[in-house]
């Protein structure tokens, strides 16, 4: 297997990269009043995903687990809303965005399917 096809399912990998990619593209983006706060959510949402990935790995129960999982799985859901805000202001910069959006959309259904896992399994 390829090292891109071992990224494609090396959860850790891909929630560190999804924030990079957001971090780069709002360094990247035209700022001002309006879009500020969007890309100041936007940033804290998208790298959160990562950072409570981690947490998960470190989890001390099973418990644990589940819920950092589901946190990850709500970051999806509010990086998700923050980039359709952003669009908005940045229409010509539809192109990125959906390849984040498509990132964070596939991130927020592996992030689903752990949950349902988890809970069947109770």
């Amino acid at each position: 297997m390829s090292q891109s096809s071992n990224n494609k399912y090396n959860l850790e990998e891909r929630t560190a990269k999804i924030g990079e990619n957001i971090i780069k593209f709002c360094q990247s983006v035209h700022n001002d009043q309006i879009l500020s706060p969007l890309i100041s959510q936007l940033v804290r949402s998208g790298t959160s995903i990562g950072a409570n990935y981690m947490e998960a790995n470190g989890a001390s129960s099973k418990k644990d687990f589940a819920n950092k999982i589901f946190i990850c799985k709500k970051e999806c859901q509010e990086t998700k809303h923050w980039l359709r805000m952003i669009s908005v202001c940045r229409p010509e910069e539809m192109s990125r965005i959906d390849l984040l959006s498509q990132e964070v959309k596939e991130l927020t259904l592996i992030f689903q399917k752990i949950t349902t896992t988890l809970r069947g399994n109770h």
